[in-house]
């Protein structure tokens, strides 16, 4: 059902973002599914990259426009921002520095407005990111439990940022690492069923199951595009060939690469 075609030709163009954690095996689930291709030296993404790979779905070939980001992994304490701006009412404060988590004090801060243009931009980033988006994979390691717990602000974020139709699958992975499981499969399982995503545990590394995690994902975008048309009494059939789905426009990418957050 899967097969590389040629860039140019496809039916749709569908857009799908990789979040989670900060190395959770997010790059290595991308280039493993885009070009088969995995290292074991790979660094934490700076910024976001994109890649693409076209598929056959039922008998239309689908693009996936497939995003990877560490912007927000640097900056996933995004309500202490927002407690830190609603505590100082945008205006200085002596004590405000106190409400600034650790890992964010690198950051030299002159004046509070500064630190509010930082901000909004850290938000433009992330409205960039996720605009346009009807799939997501929601990455955690299982070997780490603390990324599964931290899965639901994640959930929070994708959500507040995506259409509520966009086709989410939880993913574990690192599955080849069964002995060091620090989530289990049925914790996982059930906390999919709960938040009513997919659910899959895959190995980037041994290729295990990520054909199948990315294949289903653009398959459920299909069908929910399938569905909608016929709701709207359009026969998909008919849908002009080459038709983009709700992806994000140039001027998205363009907004990322302008803020500094985007790597080769």
């Amino acid at each position: 059902m899967a097969a590389y075609r040629v860039d140019d030709d496809y039916d749709y163009l569908f857009k799908v973002v990789l979040v989670g954690d900060s190395g959770v095996g997010k790059s290595n689930l991308l280039s493993r599914f885009t070009r088969n291709e995995f290292s074991l030296q790979s660094k934490s993404t700076i910024g976001v990259e994109f890649a693409t790979r076209s598929i056959r779905v039922n008998d239309k070939i689908v693009k996936a426009q497939i995003w990877d980001t560490a912007g927000q992994e640097r900056f996933e304490e995004n309500e202490v921002f927002s407690s830190f701006c609603n505590c100082i009412g945008m205006v200085e404060c002596n004590h405000a520095w106190n409400f600034v988590p650790a890992w964010m004090r690198f950051i030299s801060f002159s004046r509070v407005d500064s630190f509010v243009v930082f901000f909004s931009r850290y938000r433009a980033i992330t409205s960039a990111y996720y605009r346009g988006a009807v799939g997501a994979l929601l990455v955690y390691d299982v070997t780490r439990r603390v990324t599964f717990e931290n899965v639901q602000r994640w959930l929070k974020e994708l959500r507040d940022h995506t259409d509520s139709s966009i086709v989410i699958m939880l993913i574990g992975n690192k599955a080849d690492l069964r002995h060091l499981f620090a989530v289990t499969t049925d914790d996982a399982k059930a906390y999919a069923e709960s938040e009513n995503t997919f659910f899959m545990e895959t190995s980037a590394l041994e290729s295990t199951n990520v054909e199948h995690a990315f294949t289903e994902v653009l398959t459920q975008i299909h069908h929910v595009i399938s569905r909608k048309a016929l709701e709207g009494g359009n026969d998909q059939t008919t849908l002009p060939k080459g038709q983009t789905i709700n992806v994000g426009s140039r001027d998205d990418v363009s907004a990322v690469k302008k803020d500094g957050c985007c790597s080769a």
